[in-house]
């Protein structure tokens, strides 16, 4: 039998939920555990609070007979009893919004049966801000709250020609400097929302035309969103990556993202330089 993925993101979604809840101040969310994460950043207790919640769910379908490894923000590579499927993990994509009582945070979870972002066959992100579960199989489609996306959603662009509205994802104020006349060229309008899995989110129901990351961006950030667009009838694609879908699923900033509608609009959000330290 197939491990029910759902199923596990589902409950954990519940528990971090109720502890997000329960830890509801700044105050309360800025607490730090003392530790770095695998992915280089201090980890705050309620991204530790939120990985063991869905670490419980996966060790129960261990317990059930179900082998796989784990790639995940914090504690890294894990291994339970086989290297495939790999389970990608973000606990909480957005902590900083988090932490200071921001709408967009989300849980990430992507599983595959190779090592690359072309091998997801399951995507799952739970946006806790507006309570919306986008899920995606390989070749079933995506969902949002259970109703599938439509994949024939079109871009929005100006008279000038240039996109409506294109998601950013930047932590410096310097990296947006250095690109912004590539960004001027394409996009009437941008928007940052804080987290790369929602950003990608909103390209799969079309509320952004386009998205892409200023930044070399992580496979837990990325993973389970970049199926979702795909399924929902978008196109993705890693910058400075010998195939669009090679990126490797490991902890390491390897390439950018880009995600767009159509193959016209990825090839022309492609060509934006990027910030490569």
């Amino acid at each position: 039998m197939q491990p029910d993925w759902l199923g596990a993101c589902r409950r954990a979604t519940a528990t971090v939920r109720e502890m997000l809840q329960s830890a509801s101040t700044s105050e309360q969310r800025l607490r730090e555990t003392g530790t770095i994460g695998e992915g280089g950043d201090r980890t705050l207790e309620i991204d530790a609070a939120a990985e063991e919640a869905m670490f419980k769910e996966l060790e129960q379908l261990h317990e059930q007979g179900a082998t796989f490894s784990v790639i995940s923000e914090e504690r890294g590579a894990v291994a339970y009893g086989a290297e495939l499927p790999l389970v990608v993990i973000d606990p909480i994509d957005g902590s900083t919004n988090a932490k200071r009582g921001l709408r967009h945070h989300a849980l990430s979870v992507a599983v595959a049966d190779g090592e690359t972002m072309g091998d997801v066959f399951f995507g799952f992100v739970h946006d806790f801000g507006p309570e919306e579960e986008w899920v995606a199989e390989r070749g079933q489609g995506a969902m949002l709250n259970g109703a599938p996306l439509d994949r024939s959603a079109p871009e929005r662009r100006m008279e000038n020609g240039k996109l409506e509205l294109l998601g950013i994802e930047s932590s410096d104020p310097r990296w947006i400097r250095e690109v912004a006349d590539g960004l001027a060229d394409s996009a009437h309008r941008i928007r940052a929302l804080g987290t790369i899995a929602i950003s990608l989110c909103q390209v799969a129901d079309a509320r952004f035309d386009g998205m892409l990351s200023i930044r070399r961006c992580r496979a837990v950030d990325a993973a389970a969103a970049q199926l979702i667009v795909r399924e929902a009838g978008g196109e993705i694609t890693f910058p400075g990556c010998e195939t669009a879908l090679g990126a490797p699923l490991d902890i390491k900033p390897h390439f950018p993202i880009v995600a767009a509608r159509t193959q016209a609009t990825l090839d022309e959000l492609a060509q934006i330089p990027i910030i490569s330290e």
